[in-house]
């Protein structure tokens, strides 16, 4: 199974459990694995032959900068939905980093889920 990573895509998601954590975007890292059969991209040099990672990072952005959800389990396990469903990812791995925790550098959650 090939692989491809979009590492630390900075995204602007209102989330967290209080209604006042949710009330402005908070800066959020997310990390994607999107798997796959890709040898054919490979043989052919064609983008129709793989999954668009551009296009993959802007629904990403898009779906943060215009839900709001109150865990980082949800917001990974919704990007994993679109990425098997919308994009045809046979596994996806989502990793969401948050820094709400000042004495840490981040809280993440991971997920792997698989059709």
């Amino acid at each position: 199974m090939d692989t491809i990573t979009i590492k630390d895509l900075g995204v602007l998601c209102k989330i967290g459990v209080p209604d006042e954590e949710r009330s402005k975007p908070q800066r959020l890292l997310i990390t994607v694995e999107i798997s796959g059969d890709f040898s054919r991209a490979a043989q052919s040099d064609d983008i129709a032959h793989t999954i668009n990672y551009y296009d993959v990072s802007q629904r990403i952005t898009q779906l943060c900068a215009t839900e709001s959800f109150k865990l980082i389990e949800r917001l990974a396990d919704e990007i994993a939905r679109i990425l098997l469903n919308d994009f045809d990812a046979q596994q996806a791995t989502v990793e969401v980093k948050k820094f709400i925790l000042s004495n840490a550098r981040h809280v993440s959650f991971r997920l792997t889920r698989a059709r």
